[in-house]
């Protein structure tokens, strides 16, 4: 069962009054409670130019998310499938650290950031999916849980297919109960995201998929009463 952080000190600002782009607001901390109560609230964080930035709050219009019936599984990556074992929480800190490259969705991924998520995976909020090869991580993706939202933050390859063999089993994890309402955020779209069936809603239905899913229990897979 995660642990309750104590509450964010600061005001954070609505999901739906932008205030640059897709940014409704700058500044606060990655302390627990904030981040929590952000990403309950519609939002995430990202700092504003890479390393450098100062920390933003971002609501993109339209929201990209996966709809769990919806993922796109070829022949070939059903084949990538057997061959990778998969882990759940195995190895967080790396799977974050692997992420942290240079691409676009890593590149604000510092020192400071691999410490705070690494402190909501031992609060019981954060978690990993991984792939492995013997004894060799070679991909996975790591997010959020908040009842029914997974809000999937960043994912890393080292072999094929390996962090999208991650992705099929987060979205099996997330299906197991038949829970219709659960709901898997990817922030943005991409064309490769698109491949696997990742659609775009608009800031409002994102925001009333959210509110019907974090009420919902966690998946078994991320809570150790369900899952024993």
């Amino acid at each position: 069962m995660p642990v309750q952080p104590p509450p964010t000190r600061w005001v954070l600002p609505s999901p739906t009054r932008p205030l640059l782009g897709e940014v409704v607001g700058v500044g606060a901390d990655l302390a627990p409670g904030t981040l929590l109560a952000a990403y309950s609230s519609g939002l995430f964080p990202m700092r504003l130019d890479g390393l450098a930035g100062p920390l933003g709050w971002w609501s993109p219009d339209p929201r990209g998310i996966l709809p769990l019936d919806g993922l796109r599984v070829s022949r070939s990556l059903r084949r990538s499938c057997r061959r990778y074992d998969v882990q759940v929480d195995s190895a967080f800190d790396e799977v974050v650290a692997g992420c942290a490259g240079g691409h676009r969705a890593g590149a604000w991924i510092d020192a400071e950031v691999r410490a705070a998520y690494g402190e909501l995976h031992r609060l019981g909020w954060a978690h990993s999916v991984e792939a492995w090869a013997g004894d060799r991580l070679v991909g996975g993706l790591y997010g959020v849980a908040i009842g029914g939202l997974f809000a999937g933050e960043s994912m890393f390859h080292r072999a094929r297919d390996a962090s999208k063999v991650a992705l099929v089993a987060l979205v099996e994890l997330l299906r197991a109960d038949g829970e219709a309402d659960r709901l898997l955020d990817v922030q943005w779209s991409t064309p490769h995201l698109a491949g696997l069936g990742v659609v775009e809603v608009s800031r409002r239905r994102y925001l009333r998929l959210l509110r019907r899913a974090v009420d919902l229990p966690l998946p078994a897979a991320f809570d150790d009463r369900r899952s024993s």
